[in-house]
């Protein structure tokens, strides 16, 4: 899918792209590669589930960054806690005893978050920028 090219629905036509950046809670670095990988599924899937589409993502050791093709159906604040607490509680299952030491209670992001709309010519800016993210070693 081209990202200039706007999508249609039933009753309209939109070109909504945001930039999400969530943090591990207390910027602790608890991010591996393989729970990066893992959370590229988990985001992707939570963006099909709302009609959205994962652009972009990488992330370093405390912090993650999304670029999405956002439908308009959607609430910005909703789909931001569905796509936090879907990644938090699959990876707090499968990681488990890896982030006990680190966090004793059932947490993994932050509560806040940073998210930005974007459009035109700074989306090839933005995709270099994410690509560019150093992934931390396992």
């Amino acid at each position: 899918m081209s990202m200039s090219q706007p999508r249609k629905g039933a009753h309209s036509v939109f070109s909504i792209h945001l930039h999400f950046v969530f943090v591990t809670k207390y910027r602790r670095k608890v991010l591996t590669s393989e729970i990066i990988d893992r959370l590229h599924d988990i985001f992707a899937n939570v963006c099909v589930k709302n009609q959205c589409h994962l652009i972009e993502f990488s992330g370093e050791s405390d912090h993650v960054h999304l670029l999405i093709d956002f439908h308009p159906n959607n609430n910005i604040s909703d789909f931001t806690a569905s796509l936090k607490s879907a990644s938090s509680r699959v990876i707090r299952k499968e990681f488990a005893e890896y982030l006990s030491t680190t966090y004793r209670k059932n947490t993994l992001w932050s509560s806040s978050y940073y998210v930005a709309s974007s459009g035109g010519a700074p989306i090839e800016k933005l995709k270099l920028y994410i690509k560019s993210q150093e992934l931390p070693e396992s």
